[in-house]
Formats: structure tokens, C-alpha cells, sequence
């Protein structure tokens, strides 16, 4: 089968480095024809600022050149966070499909422009959550919609760490929204696809001890629903919290716990599954579920896009599901007030 011919558009964003990495290992699916530098353009906050090595060996391109490469399928949008849509726009402008990261920017009319410009073109977009394929957060997720916790009546979840120095705090303070409009939009993606619409949200948007109130870096959120509330923080002065991520899920019939998220040192991922009865796949009482090795956070993610692409699946992501994620985050970042 051919391969997808596909550029990455940017270097700077925090996760630009991941998605090349990603790509790098699936040379029987895409053929990377290059990514593009945006040091020299890309203006807004950034975290990532340099060039590794990850991109030894690839051909260096001007963004026009990347725009109009003979035979271009797709790209990865890696601009820094307020310059990604931006960005698709004009990557959407020349009909390619595209992996744009997170969030979807400050602006949310805007975002729905895109939006409804890939589904007018019928354009594969897909949104860069990290979770989305990960095998612990899938298997929660079906274990709320095949009804195995019953109904849902709480979900706690951290995306807290303390890796950055004060660099990072620096970056996190130039966002009003702070580290929740930068992490927590994550969780806000699994709440909504297993939740839907909240009917209230309500944002605490702190600094950690010592750093000043522009500095939002100690945030938490809240979403209501009828019979149902999710916690969402993240503070990014917790000691050792990157492996201290967590997930809970508690239902009427039984809960779901996942600490760390993630991790690539080659162990298991394991999840604890706690189910009051039994049903067709796990005993009643408490089960540790192996979700086996992750190696890569995105590879997965990256081989849905190429099927996408090819018409062998559809997107398991609406854009109406994109647009509400964004919308619940801005207004879990205080942007915006919620309706």
C-alpha cells in the first residue's frame, strides 16, 4: 500500500517532539516529507525552544514549501498552543487532513471555523489528546458505556507535576486560563465522551505558594451534572507528579482507579477495576486489570489517522464532540462563562 506522504508543521509546541517521534516509527504507513522550523515566525508562549535531534536526517522546510508539497495527504499542526488554528486554517485551506495538538486556542468562533471547514470538505481532523488511544482510558471508557460501574456519580482526575523550573511557571502565566487551559483539557476530553454536556462549570484558578496571581499554575474545575460531579485539577508543584497522575471513575455498581496514567519504562499499565457484581469478563470485588505495554503515547493515534485517511474507519471524534471539549475547557480556564 502507499504510504501517506505527510508533513509537521512546527517544532515548538511541547508535544512537537512526541509526534515526530511517532511518525519516525511508522515508515510503512507515512512517509514524512519534511517538517517545518517555526522559530523564526511563531510569536506567541512557548515552552519548547529548541530544535533536537529528532528531526536529524528529515528535510527542512519553508512553510509555503511544506503548503504546496507535490502530492501532500497530511500534517501535524505543532505551532505553540494560540497559533495551532490558526495554522490548520490554512492547512485546512489546502484540503489536507490533518493532527492539530492541544488546546484549540483562546478563540473559540474561530475554532468552530475550522470545524466546520473540515466537515463542509469532509477533511480527517483529529484532535491531539493524549489519552484518546490510551488502552487503561479505553477500557474505562467502556466500562461507563456497557453500564459495568452503573451510573456515574463522581470522576476525580489530576494532571498535576513538577517538571519546567521556573521556565515553565513563566510560560503557564502568560495563558489567563493558566495550567488548566494547557492540561486540562485532557481530562476534559474524557469527561465530555463519557458524560456528554455539563449543566454547570465552575473554575478556581490559583498559584501555588509563592509564585504571584498572574501565575495560575494551581487550577482546579468543576462540572456538574444532573446526578454527577468531575474534579479536575492540576498544579504543576506537585513533587513527582507526572507518575502521580490519576484517574477515578465511581459508579453505582462499581469503580475504576488508574495511577500512574501513563509510563514507558516497559512495565504493564495496570488499572484497578472494583465491580460489585460479576459480569461476562471480570469477577466481583477488585480486579488488576493488565492493559499491556505502551511504548509510545501517540503511534496508535497516529495509525487511527492514516485509516481515517484511507476511508478504512471513520473518526471515532466528531467535530461536534471537538467543539464541545474546547467550549467546557474555556470555560473550565475562565475564559468564557458557561451556558
Amino acid at each position: 500500500m502507499e504510504r501517506i506522504k505527510i508533513a509537521q508543521i512546527g517544532v515548538c509546541h511541547e508535544h512537537a517532539p512526541g509526534k515526530i517521534i511517532s511518525l519516525r516509527r511508522l515508515p510503512e504507513i507515512y512517509e514524512i516529507v519534511g517538517y517545518v522550523d517555526d522559530h523564526d515566525f511563531s510569536k506567541s508562549p512557548r515552552f519548547t525552544d529548541e530544535t533536537p535531534s529528532y528531526y536529524e536526517g528529515l528535510r527542512r522546510l519553508t512553510l509555503d514549501e511544506a503548503l504546496h508539497y507535490p502530492g501532500l495527504e497530511a500534517v501535524t499542526v505543532e505551532v505553540p498552543n494560540n497559533e495551532l488554528v490558526p495554522m490548520a486554517l490554512r492547512c485546512m485551506e489546502r484540503n489536507l487532513a490533518m493532527h492539530m495538538d492541544k488546546p484549540a486556542g483562546e478563540d473559540l468562533e474561530l475554532y468552530k471555523k475550522l470545524l466546520d471547514g473540515c466537515r463542509e470538505r469532509k477533511l480527517p481532523f483529529q484532535m491531539g489528546f493524549m489519552f484518546r488511544n490510551n488502552p487503561a482510558m479505553l477500557l474505562c471508557r467502556r466500562a461507563v458505556r456497557e453500564g459495568w460501574l452503573g451510573d456515574v456519580f463522581e470522576i476525580q482526575a489530576s494532571m498535576s507535576h513538577n517538571y519546567g523550573g521556573d521556565a515553565y511557571q513563566e510560560y503557564i502565566g502568560r495563558f489567563p486560563g493558566g495550567i488548566m487551559y494547557n492540561l486540562g483539557c485532557h481530562f476534559v476530553d474524557f469527561v465530555v465522551s463519557v458524560l456528554g454536556r455539563p449543566e454547570k462549570i465552575t473554575p478556581f484558578l490559583k498559584s501555588a505558594p509563592g509564585y504571584p496571581d498572574r501565575i495560575r499554575n494551581n487550577c482546579v474545575a468543576i462540572l456538574e451534572y444532573p446526578h454527577a460531579t468531575a474534579t479536575l485539577r492540576a498544579c504543576s508543584q506537585e513533587v513527582n507528579g507526572s507518575p502521580r497522575r490519576r484517574l477515578r471513575v465511581c459508579g453505582t455498581r462499581g469503580s475504576v482507579e488508574l495511577c500512574p496514567l501513563e509510563h514507558f519504562d516497559g512495565k504493564p499499565l495496570e488499572m484497578l477495576l472494583t465491580l460489585k457484581e460479576a459480569n461476562a469478563e471480570y469477577p466481583a470485588g477488585p480486579s488488576v486489570v493488565n492493559c499491556g505495554i505502551v511504548a509510545d503515547r501517540y503511534e496508535d493515534q497516529l495509525r487511527e489517522l492514516a485509516k481515517i485517511i484511507r476511508g478504512e474507519m471513520a473518526n471515532p471524534y466528531t467535530y461536534e464532540h471537538d467543539y464541545l471539549v474546547h467550549e467546557v475547557t474555556l470555560a473550565a480556564s475562565g475564559y468564557r462563562k458557561w451556558r
